[in-house]
């Protein structure tokens, strides 16, 4: 679907906002005494629950086990985004919610990518062929890289600003944000130690993977990332491109092709047998596709999976 109907899609849901939004506000956020907040996606999800506790009721504006990229928002999600005490998104990822959020204008906004610094990144060459509507699809994406979280460091600067906002909104909560914010940074930080220590030493530092998700952890841990598709997953590899992946397999001597949890892993699997070596999962932390799953358990997963394929001791 081009951007330009995504976009109108929003826009014209922001057309019966008015109406949606006085049923929102017969029950005005904050009347019953607890907060309302609302994040984009997953990551910003948990880290706006861990700040917030008991004190704030977080939703989520892609539901759990969809792909957060493309996600679209309805009407009705539209009327709640603008009644939200507040919203916690990622600007230049989802461009429905950037356009809802500009629409309805919410009173109390933090915007990750200002605390993420976000890395540019630059699409494959070979790409250059694919047709008009993907190739401008895959250029609104490759303007940065957006998956940030995968280095724990930079997601934990995003607490702070979530326990500030919180902390205005509340004041009389100011402080248990604050001690909130501050043990999920703690957890981070053990986070990123624990993987610092456990890819310190490996036979191999190169990870193949479905598409470029990874490229804040690759940086972080001095791993070498190769897409085989770029930052957008359901863009597809030109021919030339697995040629390429091929031969990096084989100059590397790669032994794992990583697929992931809320994309298409045909590509990935498909590529692997041809090649001879194994699969495995290495999950983006988009989503989450069950109760039993979170953050940290997904990224110790990961971690498993990425020392068993490096080989590190």
């Amino acid at each position: 679907m081009s951007r330009s109907l995504r976009r109108s899609r929003v826009l014209a849901a922001v057309v019966v906002l008015p109406v949606l939004a006085s049923s929102a506000c017969a029950a005005n956020p904050g009347d019953d005494g607890t907060i309302r907040a609302l994040a984009s996606f997953y990551p910003l999800q948990m880290v706006t629950e861990e700040v917030g506790g008991d004190r704030v009721e977080v939703g989520s504006l892609t539901p759990p086990g969809a792909e957060p990229h493309d996600v679209e928002l309805s009407p009705a999600q539209v009327a709640e985004l603008g009644a939200a005490d507040l919203v916690v998104y990622q600007s230049g990822f989802q461009p429905s919610v950037d356009d809802a959020v500009v629409q309805t204008a919410p009173e109390h906004v933090v915007d990750a990518a200002d605390q993420a610094d976000l890395e540019s990144t630059g699409a494959h060459e070979d790409d250059e062929h694919a047709d008009d509507e993907h190739a401008q699809d895959e250029h609104d994406h490759e303007g940065a890289d957006p998956h940030f979280w995968l280095d724990p460091t930079r997601l934990a600067a995003v607490a702070g600003s979530v326990a500030d906002a919180l902390s205005e909104i509340d004041p009389d909560g100011a402080a248990t944000y604050q001690a909130n914010a501050d043990a999920l940074v703690d957890r981070l930080t053990e986070l990123d130690e624990e993987y610092a220590r456990a890819l310190a030493t490996c036979e191999r530092r190169v990870v193949v993977t479905s598409h470029e998700a990874f490229g804040y952890l690759a940086d972080r841990y001095d791993l070498d990332q190769v897409g085989i598709s770029g930052i957008d997953p359901e863009s597809e590899p030109s021919p030339a491109r697995l040629r390429e992946i091929g031969d990096v397999v084989q100059d590397e001597g790669v032994t794992t092709i990583f697929f992931e949890t809320l994309a298409s892993p045909k590509v990935a699997q498909t590529l692997a047998a041809d090649l001879g070596v194994e699969t495995a999962v290495l999950d983006p932390i988009e989503g989450v596709t069950d109760d039993s799953q979170d953050y940290f358990s997904i990224a110790e997963a990961n971690l498993d999976a990425l020392r068993v394929a490096l080989s590190c001791s």
